[in-house]
């Protein structure tokens, strides 16, 4: 890396060539960057390393941290610290060589096995969903990158979060898992709920139930993104507008599912919170909900 930040020449090499690590490693190739080992040990892995990144020789962890200046771990949240101190281990992290994570909830505890042999640590965050194809190497394009490292290395993580086309954040150790919670809640939890309303209207013989929800939820989830943190100003539904009759009925049609049900009193009462907090329902119509959704637990 240059003194101004800006990304010199790289050999890379990628650790956990999964839907993560193959794309990231193929947009750094992209800008230059030259891809010098993988490892991967699934079969989809494999395929992965053939398809984005052919020719690049499939090694074993410890001989892709040889062979590279920079080393995207790209294993599982659970597995980070291990394989780091596995490497570390066999004396494999050298001073200068810089030794990147993609974990959200992680900062850089687990790299400090890498660290204490002078490596340079960086824990480098996409905030998207990844599918492991090429298209993510475009999807890179203004996505955030949540970025922790010492101050000293600051830069270098930012110039890299630039050069792929993200939009780099720093972020504190201390906040990185508040961070991650509040990714997973908005997106994977989302993704849940819509997955099992789509369920529900199959349920009812509807054939194509995601184009009966899309104007619904694509409208609903931008004009929450659309307003100030806080806001309720786009809210709309029964909750918000008190309608405690449409609430029971609803209530009293998801006993077909006890899981949907509690999913929809949970909604609720979180939605509850919003709406009371921003003025758009009085203590009173909150009382009266709260207690609507408990008769039915």
């Amino acid at each position: 890396m240059t003194p101004s930040g800006s990304a010199g020449r790289l050999t890379v090499g990628v650790i956990g060539a999964g839907r993560v690590g193959a794309p990231l490693a193929s947009a750094l190739r992209a800008v230059g960057h030259e891809v010098v080992a993988a490892s991967g040990i699934s079969e989809e892995s494999r395929e992965r390393l053939e398809t984005l990144l052919p020719n690049v020789p499939r090694l074993q962890p410890e001989e892709v941290a040889a062979r590279a200046e920079l080393v995207l771990l790209t294993v599982p949240d659970d597995a980070l610290r291990d394989v780091v101190s596995g490497i570390a281990a066999q004396g494999g992290w050298r001073p200068g060589q810089i030794v990147l994570h993609t974990s959200g909830v992680h900062g850089l505890a687990p790299l400090s096995p890498a660290s204490d042999a002078g490596a340079l640590p960086v824990a480098f965050h996409p905030a998207m969903t990844f599918t492991g194809t090429s298209l993510d190497v475009a999807r890179l394009e203004g996505a955030p990158i949540a970025i922790t490292s010492p101050p000293h290395v600051v830069p270098i993580g930012h110039a890299l979060a630039v050069e792929i086309g993200g939009e780099p954040i720093v972020l504190e150790e201390a906040n990185r898992a508040l961070y991650h919670a509040a990714l997973t809640h908005s997106a994977n939890h989302v993704a849940a709920l819509i997955a099992r309303s789509q369920d529900l209207l199959a349920g009812l013989g509807i054939e194509n139930p995601g184009a009966v929800l899309r104007p619904l939820v694509v409208a609903s989830v931008e004009g929450a993104l659309a307003q100030n943190p806080g806001s309720a100003s786009n809210l709309t539904g029964p909750v918000v507008r008190g309608d405690v009759g449409t609430i029971t009925a609803h209530l009293e049609a998801l006993a077909i599912s006890p899981e949907a049900q509690a999913e929809y009193r949970a909604g609720m009462h979180a939605l509850l919170a919003v709406a009371h907090k921003s003025g758009r329902i009085d203590e009173e119509t909150q009382r009266r909900i709260r207690q609507l959704g408990e008769s039915f637990e």
